[in-house]
């Protein structure tokens, strides 16, 4: 540790042991606020407006009223018999007037002070030579005492490996970044009351599950002792909703963690929030629909427009959105028309030599070493989701790559799916829900047959109580999954996932020479 760091917490311990050799606990159980400081500051600047300037003679003017404020000093003036502190709180600053002349010997309390103490004072509110709102200190409590030393960059910590894995500092140092969190929370009532409107009921499925199936991606596992089972961490909650479906729901959703055991950038975090809602009697165009309306709404009710800077663009949330066809995007992208390679080993063998010469890489030794369904999704955020910047829904993806949903009637090997777009990246996956029990086994039966021949892809997991559920009857659906990190991302102008999620994860300081795994999508 720096020889100045110490010499900054030695003083800080000293100043604390004079605290308690002074009889003042510095760490008390409680303080009975009257308010919070903006509260506090608001009700003064109002009583300013209706009171007259001068009283009136039958007038005997009132005492002001008193107020108990609090928060953590961020900024400690001392002049002379007059000190000024900043006091912070959830709701901002108020400046706290300290005179030697009023306080007497607790006066000398300020010797003992430092930034990131938290304190409390009572006394009036009044405004200043300088026409600051302030409070009137006449007596002041010690409510936390802080023994390390503050970020010096009161804008904002510099580096984010700290910002991120102490975020109770970078929320210190920058108040501005609790307004991120302020809008996340909003964002997620503001769902919560567009499905509720809607007649959708908010229910809870389970993250122990003894398969994790409904999404494409590497479960975590644990071990449950009584049990003596092994489970998993959901990666989806996709499979216990639509057997609620089956139930009687006409319209479930569930706003939850999910869980995948896979690589970290900015887009990608191993557990995140998800929506997933789904409608009996309703399709995919119907989720396109909902989609659009809900984050437009969205949008207005949280930033007050729908058209909001992202990076160098301005995402315009606008509804309606465009449709395009995957294939045909693909085509006028790329030039690579996927009806022209069948769905055999040959056909995947030219369309992963037809991507090696685009310059795909597949990240295998040979070209067949990958699934023609891992194949496609690599062309499409190759050469489509880039061109994705304004909110955009890609529809029809071949069935290979979507094992749940159903088919598209008049397009042998496309499925009624839809995936949304926006700044390049995808914030929404849709379909119209596969509710014939029999296909669904086959579907099931082929991700298999996939894990069995490419063992480092992930495929979905065949769910037997889910298919045993199908075949008591599920009536026509239409469901949607929506990532809600990736959403407050574009709702908040954030770049990185990390910026939108309080407790980021990040690889243990034990390790630091362990090099994170870059995601594969």
């Amino acid at each position: 540790m720096p020889e100045r760091e110490n010499e900054l917490l030695a003083n800080r311990q000293n100043k604390l042991t004079r605290l308690r050799e002074k009889g003042i606990d510095p760490y008390p159980p409680r303080f009975q606020r009257s308010s919070d400081n903006a509260a506090a500051i608001a009700a003064f600047e109002a009583a300013e407006t209706e009171q007259p300037s001068e009283p009136r003679p039958e007038e005997t003017p009132a005492d002001p009223p008193r107020h108990s404020l609090a928060g953590r000093i961020t900024a400690l003036r001392v002049m002379g018999k007059a000190t000024f502190l900043d006091l912070r709180d959830g709701s901002g600053t108020v400046q706290a007037m300290l005179r030697a002349n009023q306080l007497g010997e607790g006066y000398d309390l300020i010797k003992d002070l430092d930034l990131g103490d938290f304190l409390g004072v009572t006394g009036p509110m009044l405004r200043t030579r300088t026409g600051q709102v302030s409070i009137n200190t006449e007596t002041v409590a010690v409510l936390a005492k802080n023994t390390r030393p503050l970020p010096e960059k009161w804008h904002g910590l510099r580096d984010m490996e700290t910002r991120y894995r102490q975020r109770y500092l970078d929320l210190i140092a920058d108040p501005e970044i609790m307004t991120t969190f302020f809008q996340r929370s909003k964002v997620i009532s503001e769902i919560r009351r567009f499905l509720d409107d809607r007649g959708f009921l908010e229910v809870d499925t389970p993250i122990l599950v003894p398969v994790a199936g409904g999404a494409h991606a590497r479960p975590f596992q644990t071990h449950h002792n009584a049990l003596n089972q092994e489970l998993y961490l959901r990666i989806a909650t996709e499979l216990y909703l639509k057997r609620l479906i089956v139930g009687g729901f006409d319209k479930v959703y569930e706003l939850g963690r999910v869980f995948r055991n896979e690589g970290i950038d900015q887009d990608h975090n191993p557990e995140f929030t998800l929506l997933e809602a789904y409608q009996a009697y309703g399709d995919y165009t119907e989720m396109m629909e909902l989609t659009e309306t809900m984050i437009s709404s969205i949008a207005m009710r949280v930033r007050g427009t729908m058209q909001i800077p992202h990076g160098e663009a301005v995402i315009d949330f606008t509804p309606p959105w465009p449709r395009l066809q995957l294939k045909k995007e693909l085509y006028r992208h790329s030039g690579i028309d996927l009806d022209a390679y069948l769905e055999d080993q040959a056909g995947l063998k030219q369309l992963a030599k037809k991507a090696a010469q685009l310059g795909v890489k597949t990240g295998a030794s040979k070209e067949t070493a990958i699934s023609r369904g891992r194949l496609i999704e690599k062309l499409v955020s190759t050469f489509i989701e880039p061109n994705l910047i304004q909110p955009t829904f890609l529809l029809d993806y071949p069935e290979v790559m979507s094992p749940l949903a159903k088919a598209k009637p008049d397009q042998p090997g496309y499925v009624e799916r839809f995936e949304a777009f926006a700044a390049g990246m995808e914030i929404a996956n849709a379909y119209t829900e596969l509710n014939d029990p029999a296909i669904q086994r086959a579907r099931f039966e082929e991700q298999e047959q996939i894990r069995q021949l490419y063992r480092d892809e992930e495929v979905d997991r065949l769910d037997e109580d889910f298919l045993t559920a199908l075949e008591y009857g599920m009536p026509p659906t239409g469901g949607l999954g929506m990532g809600i990190d990736r959403l407050v991302m574009l709702l908040t102008s954030r770049q990185s996932i990390r910026d939108v999620l309080l407790f980021p994860q990040l690889r243990s300081k034990t390790r630091a020479s362990d090099k994170p795994q870059e995601t594969a999508e």
